[in-house]
């Protein structure tokens, strides 16, 4: 890509206003994509939109825009609604699509630091925003997304779950090679092995965001439903809805609040949430299932260590940093089924 500030030209005189003047900045959410958000002032007054530009290495950037115009038409989830999508530019910039910027703070590192009430409202909207999704859209098969001729379609379409879910893991068990992490590499394969069975074969596909966690959702704890919108749809997997919600619960309650009693309030407020919109079953076979999907999610946050760290990071904060990680892994390894 050109420099950002004449990308962002390229891309105002391409698909913009007639604008008085305009200014930018990156945003710092750690996505793959170049993002930026952009200010314009057309007539004296002010807009703000985000602009990302499609990433080096995806083959798919037509997926996240089409993706989010299908779940706000489909469901009451907050999305980022598409105001231009330029797959092919005239001008010399990669892909791009622009959103309306929604107001709100991202929930990365602060949905420890909010006020209890808030936190009780931040997981009932989660939970019910999962079970909205999971009650709305269902598909023929496991696997990722594309579009075909523009119609949304499973690229590496399986129909047992188990070995789907089972290649998935063992994806991102290779992936901790060059990490932090690679020696758990071996203990990883020797759990994922001897669990598998736990995981069912057959079940019904569900849309699943597979990035669904709190850095990927803006807040206003004031406000009653306090999640304005969820963002990075381009993370999408058909899968049983179980996969999800135990990710949910790892990412948004287990990896975040410390006190067990309080885990347990916001766990039981998440799954009621949840239950008032899709019906799932949180019973013996749910607990068997759980640990092990967690196990997958916490390797591909593992797999990712150096993503996840701040540039400026310091040696101490990476030392916690991969120390919580191994101290996660433990407990999951100890919670999988015999």
């Amino acid at each position: 890509m050109s420099s950002p500030a004449d990308a962002i030209e390229a891309v105002l005189d391409e698909s913009g206003p007639d604008y008085d003047e305009y200014s930018f900045e990156r945003s710092s959410s750690g996505t793959r994509a170049d993002v930026f958000f952009v200010t314009v002032v057309v007539d004296g007054s002010e807009y703000e939109v985000v602009v990302k530009f499609e990433p080096d290495d995806d083959r798919h950037f037509d997926l996240e825009p089409y993706i989010q115009e299908y779940v706000g038409e489909r469901t009451d989830i907050p999305v980022p609604g598409i105001l231009v999508f330029r797959d092919d530019p005239e001008q010399a910039v990669d892909p791009y699509f622009i959103t309306a910027r929604i107001q709100g703070d991202s929930l990365t590192d602060r949905l420890d630091r909010i006020d209890p009430d808030a936190q009780n409202r931040v997981l009932a909207q989660a939970g019910r925003m999962l079970g909205d999704l999971h009650d709305s859209i269902a598909f023929e098969g496991f696997g990722r997304f594309e579009l075909d001729d523009g119609h949304l379609a499973i690229r590496d379409l399986s129909w047992d779950w188990q070995t789907y879910f089972k290649e998935l893991t063992e994806s991102r068990i290779e992936h901790l090679d060059g990490t932090p992490f690679e020696d758990a590499a071996g203990r990883a394969q020797e759990a994922l092995d001897a669990a598998i069975e736990a995981i069912p074969s057959e079940g019904t596909p569900r849309l699943v965001h597979d990035d669904f966690r709190p850095g990927n959702l803006l807040v206003d704890p004031d406000r009653e439903d306090p999640i304005t919108v969820v963002l990075d749809w381009q993370e999408l997997i058909a899968a049983p809805e179980a996969y999800n919600v135990a990710q949910a619960e790892f990412l948004f309650v287990d990896s975040v609040i410390q006190d067990p009693d309080r885990q347990d309030e916001l766990r039981d407020r998440f799954r009621e949430a949840y239950q008032s919109e899709h019906d799932l079953a949180f019973d013996e076979a749910y607990d068997a299932v759980a640990p092990l999907y967690q196990l997958s999610t916490l390797l591909w946050r593992m797999g990712a260590f150096e993503d996840s760290l701040d540039d400026d990071a310091t040696e101490l904060k990476r030392a916690r940093a991969e120390a919580y990680y191994r101290g996660q892994f433990e407990q999951l390894i100890d919670r999988l089924p015999d």
